[in-house]
């Protein structure tokens, strides 16, 4: 093994909820992912997102037939891929924020309904400095709903004048 397999190996791969809060800047209602698993720095990340009925979006999008609104499944991605960037990276969020870039290439398989477990296992494809481009999976029981490639980079927050 390489001296990079080895630190991968012995780094800790779960990320708890109290260090997606510190990682990430979203809040309710739009902080889409809840912890994350198998985390290798600079490499890949499983981010994990329990779906309740509780969700604000299901009031709306449909009553009747709850279905998670694609764009959010998305969302859950890319937030999965700013945790991969932010721990890597070591990003403080008080000065710095990772900005999604673009997306490409997203293809929907199935509905996400309440009581669903997302999986999105989000994988670095290329990296260069505070750019990141991924490809991501989302998964239901093992099955593929959604899957998109796309981009962020690391951005200076502007501090509002005194």
């Amino acid at each position: 093994m390489t001296d990079v397999a080895n630190q991968a190996a012995v780094q800790d791969v779960r990320i708890d909820y109290a260090e997606v809060m510190r990682r990430l800047p979203h809040r309710y209602p739009f902080l889409l992912v809840d912890r994350a698993e198998d985390f290798v720095p600079a490499t890949s990340i499983t981010g994990v997102k329990n779906v309740t009925h509780n969700e604000p979006f299901f009031q709306g999008h449909f009553p009747i037939d709850p279905v998670m609104p694609g764009v959010l499944i998305v969302e859950a991605m890319a937030q999965t891929g700013a945790l991969l960037m932010s721990k890597t990276l070591d990003v403080a969020v008080a000065d710095k924020v990772i900005m999604f870039m673009s997306i490409d290439g997203v293809r929907f398989r199935k509905p996400v309904r309440p009581g669903d477990q997302l999986k999105m296992k989000v994988i670095v494809t290329r990296a260069r400095g505070d750019a990141y481009k991924f490809r991501g999976e989302t998964f239901v029981e093992g099955k593929l709903v959604a899957e998109a490639e796309f981009m962020a980079m690391v951005v200076k927050v502007d501090q509002p004048a005194a």
